[in-house]
Formats: structure tokens, sequence, C-alpha cells
């Protein structure tokens, strides 16, 4: 195993929506009012890393489905991006669900979805590692299929006789 660094660059990968839903289960947040290069900043010093870059990934609603969150998301990530924060978001994709109700009638509506958002942070993350862009990477997200992206920047430290 290469050495340990003496200073670590990190990276950190949000995943905006499942920040959202993380915050609102525990705080009962119902609005992503969130600094997310503070809360990276914060998580990299704690571990005595030097943040190097923060990444968010989201979808956005569809102007014509949901003009005030597409507006909000639209300008939030706007921001993000003026101070150094590294952007990616692509639209929302909408199928119907049906749900069944108490008096057994059945309702159905338009539910948006992610598509391609996981992919495209595991990709990030893979890549940056191949390229030697950081020693830690920092992954806010509470989605199990992460651990397969941890599994393969093993490997790659392994190959690359590197330390991440």
């Amino acid at each position: 195993m290469p050495p340990e660094p003496t200073t670590k660059r990190a990276v950190v990968f949000v995943d905006g929506q499942n920040l959202f839903h993380a915050a609102r289960e525990a705080f009962g947040y119902t609005y992503p009012n969130y600094d997310v290069l503070v809360l990276a900043d914060a998580v990299c010093r704690a571990a005595g890393w030097t943040l190097s870059q923060a990444r968010f990934y989201t979808g956005i609603p569809d102007p014509t489905d949901n003009p005030f969150w597409h507006n909000f998301w639209s300008a939030k990530l706007a921001v993000m991006g003026r101070q150094g924060v590294v952007v990616f978001s692509r639209s929302l994709r909408y199928c119907n669900q049906t749900v069944r109700l108490p008096d057994r009638s059945e309702f159905t509506f338009a539910v948006g979805e992610e598509k391609g958002v996981d992919i495209r942070m595991a990709l990030d993350v893979i890549r940056m590692a191949h390229r030697g862009e950081y020693d830690a990477a920092v992954i806010l997200s509470q989605d199990q299929d992460f651990s397969e992206v941890a599994d393969e920047i093993r490997v790659i430290a392994q190959e690359r006789s590197r330390w991440i």
C-alpha cells in the first residue's frame, strides 16, 4: 500500500435529491435551503482534508409541469455554479403512477423521476480517480448502489499503487 498523503485533496459528490430527502426526514425541512459548499467544506475539515472541489447532481422539474420548482432549481444551480460548485442537472422524466384510495377508487398522477443522475455521478467518481484528481472521494448519498463505486475505487488504488 502506498504511503498516505500528508495533505489529502477531497472531492465531494452530492446527490441533490437524496440530500433534500435526508434533510427533510432528519430536520423536517420542506424547502431545499442547504448550502452545498458549506456542507462539503465542513465534512472535509472534520476529516482533516482539503476540499478541492464540490460537485452537485440533481434532476429538475420540467418548466411546463412545475414552473416554480424549475425556476427555483435553475436559480439555485446558477448560484452554486458561480460559487465554484460543479453542477450536473438533467430534466426529470415523468411516468404515470396509480394509487388505490380507501374508497377503492383509483387515482393516476404523473411522478417525476431522475434518470441517469446517479450514473453520471458514479462515472465522474471513477473517471476522476483514474485521473488522480483526488485523494479522498466523499459521496453524499444514501443510495446503496454507490458501494459498487467504492469497490471500483479500491481496485483503481491497487492497480495504480495510489492511496485513495
